[in-house]
């Protein structure tokens, strides 16, 4: 398994990797309507991007991806970054893929500068990102109006 930095010949395997992971997990958590909604987002030219901005790790296993995640600056901030994208294909999943993802991201230049390091996080992952120590941000336990609970991590 190698995780290296996102490629721009990798964003339509990141893209069909991130719709297969909300439909086949994340399914159960959400409605149709949101998911097809996020999905329709989740283009090539979406992945490429979101890549422009942030540093984005691709995971592969036999020159097959299986997992993705990106770490980048919280609204351009130096002292506090955000996670984003992170998934792994659900034939992959509960394997310790994530867990290698959270670590790479954690150890990125991102995450060393900053003090606080935010999560938004889906109904599906929720549990996953509190097991890597990530708590409610403001302690508030409830989704947003993106279907999303808000993690932190404050070093």
């Amino acid at each position: 398994m190698l995780i290296r930095m996102f490629k721009e010949q990798d964003a339509k395997n990141i893209s069909n990797l991130i719709i297969e992971t909300m439909l086949q997990t994340n399914k159960y958590d959400y409605p149709k309507d949101n998911l097809e909604k996020f999905i329709k987002e989740q283009t090539p030219e979406h992945i490429i991007e979101w890549a422009n901005w942030t540093h984005f790790y691709v995971v592969e296993d036999d020159d097959e991806i299986i997992g993705c995640g990106a770490i980048g600056a919280y609204w351009g901030r130096e002292d506090e970054s955000s996670l984003f994208k992170i998934f792994v294909l659900p034939k992959y999943q509960k394997k310790g893929i994530g867990r290698k993802i959270i670590e790479k991201l954690e150890s990125d230049e991102f995450a060393i500068r900053a003090k606080r390091i935010e999560v938004p996080a889906s109904i599906t992952a929720v549990e996953f990102y509190k097991k890597m120590g990530y708590r409610y941000k403001n302690n508030i336990d409830k989704v947003d109006e993106e279907g999303l609970y808000r993690l932190e991590k404050i070093k």
